[in-house]
């Protein structure tokens, strides 16, 4: 069992940047693939980012190359997304996901945080 604790959710201003970070309790941090995914009103979850085990291996939707970067600290458990010039549309709860794996898959994990609300204002 993983459990996953997002936070650094907020309200910004369009243009501006946040950072997320998602906290992993488990022993085998290391065994799973990790993920990013998001859900604005009204609309389905869709996937955000990805990275494998040794974060050598990243995978973004078209929707935020370039402006969000996805990283993980193996001795700390947690995985982040940096995201810079935020747009209205990413307003979102951004949802990170845990993958036993290597692969930085793009739907199909095995454990979801609870999320955290991003709010972009124009």
């Amino acid at each position: 069992q993983v459990q996953l604790v997002e936070s650094g959710g907020g309200l910004v201003q369009a243009g501006g940047s946040l950072r997320l970070s998602c906290a992993a309790s488990t022993r085998s941090f290391t065994s799973y693939a990790m993920g990013w995914f998001r859900q604005a009103p009204g609309k389905e979850r869709e996937f955000v980012a990805s990275i494998n085990r040794g974060g050598g291996l990243r995978n973004y939707a078209d929707s935020v190359k370039g402006r969000f970067a996805i990283s993980r600290d193996n001795a700390k458990n947690t995985v982040y997304l940096q995201m810079n010039t935020l747009k209205p549309e990413d307003t979102a709860v951004y949802y990170c996901a845990a993958d036993y794996g290597d692969v930085p898959r793009t739907n199909k994990y095995d454990y979801w945080g609870q999320g955290t609300q991003v709010t972009v204002s124009s």
